[in-house]
């Protein structure tokens, strides 16, 4: 998809966590299982999409931990240690979903893991879900950092590099810490946790995403 409707589909998602009783469009699943299936042989993850199933968020219950009506959702399972694919991939699979009409938002707390659907193979753990389905709204955007807070940019440096970086200060991070550092050598990128925070391996990989689309550069564009 070309970079220009990637980065609209980056500003028009938003977590919701409230969703309508209408079930995933048949078609849009079979996309969205493609798309799953693309991901998880690329990466060697192991990520699953659950349909129709209420007992994960307790969606029969009115706003259970903020989610209401929730009933689809991703569980995000691969090896361990693949903390940055888990979220790399994820949001490669969340922008899909976005494409699609379907409303999401990442979650690592308040979910009943224990009731939660999905399978572990031996050596793999899973990450967190992401809940999808049709919001009651398009959720609303968080304040955003600039591009000086997160980044060396400067005068003078490449658009390219401009725009990778508003396109990662889009990324859904862990409660918006939006804690990442760029600093570019050339046509090299080197990307940081900068300063403490939950998940932050699994924001560096939805950064990482983000950031090569906007920038159009890939993965060859990092630093090793």
């Amino acid at each position: 998809m070309e970079t220009v409707k990637m980065m609209e589909l980056m500003r028009q998602r938003h977590s919701v966590r409230r969703f309508t009783d209408e079930p995933l469009n048949e078609e849009a699943v079979k996309v969205l299982q493609q798309e799953i299936d693309n991901c998880n042989r690329e990466s060697g993850m192991n990520i699953q999409l659950i349909t129709n199933e209420p007992e994960a968020f307790q969606a029969n219950k009115p706003s259970y931990g903020q989610f209401k009506g929730c009933k689809n959702y991703l569980v995000i399972v691969g090896p361990k240690g693949k903390d940055i694919e888990a979220g790399y991939y994820g949001e490669r699979i969340v922008l899909k979903a976005q494409e699609l009409g379907i409303n999401s938002c990442w979650v690592a707390l308040t979910y009943k893991k224990g009731k939660a659907q999905g399978t572990e193979k031996h050596g793999e753990k899973r990450y967190l879900v992401v809940a999808l389905g049709y919001g009651e709204s398009n959720g609303d955007g968080h304040k955003l950092k600039s591009i000086t807070d997160v980044s060396d940019f400067k005068d003078g440096d490449p658009e390219w590099y401009k725009s990778g970086i508003e396109a990662a200060l889009l990324a859904p991070t862990a409660v918006n810490q939006q804690k990442f550092r760029f600093d570019r050598n050339g046509e090299k990128v080197a990307l940081r946790v900068s300063g403490l925070g939950f998940y932050t391996k699994i924001d560096l990989g939805i950064v990482k995403y983000h950031f090569e689309i906007g920038s159009g550069k890939g993965q060859d564009v990092w630093k090793k």
